[in-house]
């Protein structure tokens, strides 16, 4: 991490929103689109996308486009703040956070989001016809 960016890292991560967004982010080590981390964060995907370019301009997530998907990736190369983010934050919201996301990706079809933005509901029940063991 370059010297004229700390302040804009520190700024950057002051909010929580975007410390649960890059939480998120840097503990999975996988790239999520902007539906993913509104189901797993639960909240309005204005918000996420928004905090998402906060994040973006401290250079501490990245995005890449496949097709009308852009999927954003932890992309810090400071192993002291990736340490920071992924071990500092505990409790709530955090593990709910992570459990959440965890759970979206399994809902995608050759690793890629296939889902979309969808109805808590709807989700819900694809989540829950995604388990092992539950019928489909």
């Amino acid at each position: 991490m370059e010297d004229e960016n700390h302040a804009a890292v520190l700024k950057a991560l002051a909010d929580e929103t975007r410390l649960r967004i890059a939480h998120v982010l840097a503990a999975t080590e996988l790239q999520a689109c902007v539906c993913e981390l509104v189901d797993a964060l639960e909240l309005p995907q204005y918000q996420v996308s928004r905090h998402l370019q906060v994040l973006k301009s401290a250079r501490v997530v990245a995005s890449r486009r496949d097709g009308t998907w852009i999927y954003h990736s932890w992309s810090s190369d400071s192993p002291l703040l990736t340490r920071f983010v992924t071990e500092w934050p505990r409790g709530e919201p955090f593990e709910h956070d992570r459990a959440r996301l965890h759970e979206r990706l399994t809902l995608r079809d050759g690793g890629k989001c296939v889902v979309g933005f969808v109805d808590p509901q709807e989700l819900s029940r694809m989540l829950e016809r995604a388990r092992p063991g539950s019928p489909r």
